[in-house]
């Protein structure tokens, strides 16, 4: 999966003026092949359409499922992923040891995009698509989203749609990245996230339509409707690899909003409160002083966790549960199965301060080591809380937050997101995008620092930088 060529070298070359203009137009929201209006109907008549059912049932009922001699639960193939028990030590961060479930999943997955000139507007095939752990089942995904047991169809059902396109080199690359999923959760996990333009745009129908780049901007901003796979790969697409369309979009009469421009178009050299090679020094003192190990263990040996034949729990019950369910949908490469699950015990929040610092917009980020993270600490949100603990008053900069929710002053997103779907059941966080003015200081906490907009774009060009729910933050923009 190579690709021909670079997506922001064909702007740039004789005849690219044509493409230029197409990008322009996909981000202002002009051209678009379908209203959005008729694009929420679509994701409706899915959800009304399609049977789903979704079943808590019994580990000992799972029929592809079973525990093997470690004491972990793995599939019969062999593949997929398997709920294992860790044992886990850290030198960071409130607690400094504990256990708990999480998911193995090594193999890497593909999370794919395909963006096309579509009536000369760039548009992105996405998919209305239902798994079963969506909060509201059906939600706008990538082209593809699949595992490597899905692709090659380990599951002994249907190849996943229009794989084609991600499996050759004739398409141009616009986006091409291994990401983290969440370090809480998983286990070292990536995916490879892909947007490529083709010239020979496929037919869409059925679950299948495309949109615009600012519809899926638009969309993102309504409660769980852009599942978390669009969103972290959407968010690596900047436009800066072509001045014209920089220049283009800020000559536009149409209005964007001031952090959008900010985030997509602020030079690379901008004034900043901290260099690159400063936050570099930063980031890798802090991963020298980092200690981490984590050591895998049974689940029934997991102390604290209840394991009975209908869940795996915290006997404070908080965090999370694993689950068995059984999942009957319609319209998969597989109609039926069952599997896993972790369920949450709470609503979380994650949330992104801002401020410009001497006229430049800074966002406030922390280092956060997670026991599943690769290079164990990674950029988060100012605030990342996944099981409700914020409200506890043990996170920096919370007392901020919540008396401007009160009040909405300097609330720029606030939106319900959902998790991943085919692992996690029913679990959505607040997201929010918030400007924090000086009411927070430049001198800051040790894992904590301002970076400019242009520097946290900058770190979403490369693999494990920018955590996963740093990503679908970003993305909203």
């Amino acid at each position: 999966m190579r690709g021909e060529t670079d997506f922001f070298s064909l702007l740039n070359q004789p005849g690219g003026e044509h493409l230029q203009r197409a990008l322009v137009r996909s981000v202002l929201g002009e051209g678009s092949l379908h209203s959005t209006e008729s694009l929420l109907e679509w994701v409706a008549g899915e959800r009304e359409s399609t049977n789903v059912s979704v079943e808590i049932t019994k580990f000992s009922k799972l029929s592809q499922w079973h525990f093997d001699s470690c004491g972990h639960l793995a599939h019969e193939s062999g593949g997929f992923f398997r709920i294992e028990g860790v044992n886990v030590e850290m030198n960071r961060g409130p607690v400094a040891r504990w256990r708990q479930p999480i998911i193995n999943q090594p193999e890497i997955g593909i999370l794919g995009i395909l963006i096309a000139d579509i009536n000369g507007t760039l548009h992105a095939l996405m998919q209305a698509k239902i798994e079963p752990g969506n909060t509201n089942v059906v939600q706008v995904s990538p082209t593809l989203q699949a595992t490597r047991s899905n692709y090659l169809q380990k599951h002994k059902g249907k190849a996943p749609h229009y794989l084609q396109h991600f499996r050759g080199d004739k398409n141009a690359v616009i986006v091409d990245q291994l990401q983290s999923e969440q370090g809480a959760r998983f286990l070292k996990k990536r995916n490879r996230n892909v947007i490529l333009f083709t010239r020979e745009p496929p037919p869409e129908g059925g679950q299948f339509r495309w949109l615009t780049l600012a519809q899926i901007r638009e969309i993102s901003n309504l409660d769980n409707m852009v599942n978390m796979d669009s969103r972290t790969v959407i968010s690596g697409l900047t436009l800066d690899g072509s001045s014209e369309v920089v220049e283009a979009l800020s000559a536009s009469s149409q209005s964007v909003s001031s952090l959008y421009n900010a985030y997509m178009f602020m030079p690379d050299k901008s004034p900043s409160l901290w260099s690159l090679n400063q936050i570099f020094s930063w980031l890798t003192h802090l991963k020298t002083e980092a200690e981490c190990e984590v050591s895998p263990c049974s689940l029934d040996s997991l102390g604290e966790w209840e394991f009975t034949d209908e869940r795996i729990t915290h006997n404070t019950g908080r965090y999370f549960d694993v689950v068995p369910v059984k999942v009957t949908i319609g319209n998969r490469e597989v109609t039926s199965w069952d599997q896993p699950m972790i369920r949450p015990h709470q609503e979380g929040v994650c949330a992104l301060f801002y401020r410009e610092i001497d006229g430049v917009v800074h966002f406030l980020m922390q280092a956060k080591m997670e026991c599943g993270n690769l290079d164990l600490l990674e950029l988060a949100p100012t605030i990342q809380c996944l099981t409700g603990s914020y409200k506890a008053g043990a996170v920096p900069f919370v007392p901020e937050l919540e008396s401007a929710l009160q009040s909405g002053e300097g609330v720029h997103v606030d939106v319900m997101q959902s998790e991943e779907g085919g692992r996690f059941y029913k679990e959505q966080n607040r997201n929010i995008i918030y400007n924090c003015g000086d009411r927070v200081p430049l001198e800051l906490p040790s894992s904590f620092i301002w970076m400019s907009a242009a520097q946290v774009r900058n770190f979403g060009r490369f693999s494990h930088y920018l955590n996963v729910q740093t990503r679908c933050l970003l993305a909203l923009l």
